[in-house]
């Protein structure tokens, strides 16, 4: 069984279709599940045909209408364009343009339609990320309320969102959903199984640092692990103790806004997200209002632990990772690790877990991985309760300024490539889960030994606890672009760690002032706390969070097998 994106009947499929005549029928769709879908579905063969079905039916008042949508590019969406697109068209009539570019740029996109009220596409797939911007502008249309309404004939009656994994993370305070999640990655550690227990080199750590080596569940091991293996030879190859990027460019915000702040414990407890102070150091009152992002207003972005978080991965960027990292963005960083030179790497979007599989240096004969994936370790700030790590949630969204036929064609889209007939053979291409059905069907367990534990953390009960950014952040779109403008001045070293986040928070806080003064989001905008000595907010239980003397704390591994079997 070959799940590969470029596999021969795919492409096939894809020339077939493209090249037969224009109808939308069952042929169509039998053709379609005979070539690409076979026995990789939760549904039997006569139930994906009544899917089918449904959405020819459907789609029959919206035939030949062109749509457009966009999302980022992930091998996931690739497939989604390349060949769930075209086998669409067949199938409905309904022909799709599905637009690949950078996730900044589909931000950006959504943005302008936001602003401007112009239709750019009938459907974006963005981030759960901005569930507090959607629901405090209320300009994407309310899933709940739309599916009942004016969407109610043009929605699958087996969608079945109850088996969705990440419906909580596009629901809002106001209990509606704003947006269909379509894939899903976390961010987990990721390291060289094969070298972490290679005896010679566990005797060798342990000789040197006194415990042993294993996954790494504080920041200091982690650190110890990194400089243990740089500048080594493993196999003729140089190896490099960690892996991480550092260029002045959109994606850089995103490695600090998914998570790391709230791994290095600058937020406060709470799960999906720390209460009242979340992973991008903004408080909320008890209304869930922004009230400030800096530590004079109850903030946490330049907080001492916010600064040690930056610090540290400066300092691990320049001693422990490729020199070339440093000029790296997110997209041009993610394959490294599939070269064979990296030990360990703090956290890993496992949307590069497909291409991984595809990398011969980092995978055995039989197909089975070098590496796992384990959860991400946590730095002295992070206290029992706090956020874990991060989860992206990529959601079909759609804006209300889409003209009432292409919201519902877009829509039909949406359902089709999230469909249970097709969602396995889908998460087996890009290995990004959005369904609980697929996670459980048995084409992953026979294939869960080749994921390096993929499986087996989708599979656990801790899943939840890795969560996108929550409804804390008022304008994602805005706020973001300052993360990686500010962060960008330390990475160079134009300014320290601690004036940049000095810089961000401020910048930050005059966002949501303006948001504030517009009264543009009404009574769930924000209402800025006065500024009070900093010192009185370091006193006080919780973030913002006085700084440690030592933070260096203990080290601390744990056996990976051991982890796993905990998981079951």
């Amino acid at each position: 069984m070959n799940q590969n994106l470029r596999t021969s009947t795919a492409l096939a499929l894809v020339l077939g279709l493209l090249s037969g005549p224009a109808f939308a029928d069952m042929e169509a769709a039998k053709a379609f599940l005979d070539a690409e879908i076979g026995d990789l579905s939760t549904l039997s063969r006569a139930d994906q045909e009544a899917e089918m079905q449904w959405f020819i039916d459907a789609a029959k008042p919206f035939a030949g209408m062109d749509i457009k949508v966009v999302s980022e590019t992930i091998t996931t969406h690739e497939y989604e364009s390349q060949v769930l697109a075209p086998a669409f068209e067949k199938i409905t009539g309904i022909k799709v343009t599905h637009d690949l570019i950078g996730e900044g740029d589909v931000v950006e996109k959504l943005q302008t339609q936001m602003q401007s009220g112009e239709n750019i596409y009938d459907a974006y797939v963005n981030d759960s990320d901005l569930i507090g911007t959607h629901w405090r502008y209320q300009q994407v249309r309310n899933l709940t309320d739309w599916m009942a309404a004016e969407g109610k004939d043009v929605t699958n009656p087996g969608l079945d969102l109850g088996d969705y994994i990440g419906t909580q993370f596009t629901t809002a305070p106001d209990g509606k959903l704003y947006q269909l999640p379509d894939q899903q990655f976390a961010n987990l550690y990721w390291f060289r199984y094969d070298w972490f227990t290679d005896p010679a080199l566990m005797a060798e750590f342990k000789e040197k640092y006194g415990y042993d080596l294993g996954v790494p569940v504080n920041w200091s091991a982690y650190e110890d692990i990194a400089e243990f293996f740089t500048g080594r030879t493993i196999d003729g190859v140089e190896v490099f103790g960690s892996m991480d990027y550092g260029k002045k460019d959109p994606s850089l915000g995103w490695r600090y806004t998914d998570a790391w702040m709230s791994m290095a414990g600058m937020g406060d407890k709470g799960e999906p997200n720390g209460l009242p102070v979340d992973e991008w150091g903004i408080r909320v009152n008890e209304k869930s209002q922004p009230v400030g992002a800096c530590v004079a207003r109850g903030g946490a972005a330049n907080s001492p632990a916010a600064v040690y978080a930056v610090e540290k991965a400066i300092e691990w960027l320049n001693k422990y990772s490729p020199p070339a990292a440093m000029g790296m963005t997110f997209s041009e960083a993610g394959p490294v690790p599939g070269q064979g030179n990296i030990a360990q790497q703090m956290f890993m979007y496992t949307t590069f877990v497909a291409p991984l599989v595809d990398s011969p240096a980092v995978m055995n004969a039989d197909g089975t991985p070098k590496w796992r994936l384990a959860p991400s370790p946590h730095g002295v700030y992070w206290e029992e309760g706090m956020k874990v790590g991060y989860q992206d949630v990529g959601s079909w969204t759609l804006m209300k300024s889409t003209p009432e036929d292409r919201a519902k064609a877009a829509w039909l889209y949406a359902q089709f490539v999230g469909s249970k007939t097709v969602d396995v053979k889908k998460s087996h291409v890009g290995l990004t889960f959005a369904r609980e059905s697929t996670i459980s069907h048995a084409s992953f367990t026979e294939r869960a030994d080749k994921l390096g534990g993929l499986v087996e953390f989708y599979r656990s009960p801790d899943r939840v606890r890795w969560s996108p950014t929550g409804t804390n952040v008022p304008d994602y779109p805005k706020l973001a672009q300052l993360w990686w403008q500010n962060i960008g001045d330390a990475m160079s070293g134009a300014k320290s760690a601690q004036d940049a986040l000095d810089s961000l928070c401020s910048d930050m806080e005059k966002v949501m002032e303006r948001i504030e003064r517009a009264g543009i989001q009404g009574d769930l905008g924000p209402v800025m706390n006065p500024e009070r000595d900093p010192a009185e907010w370091l006193a006080e239980p919780g973030s913002p969070k006085p700084a440690i003397e030592n933070e260096r704390e203990e080290p601390k591994t744990v056996a990976y097998d051991a982890l796993v079997a905990s998981w079951k």
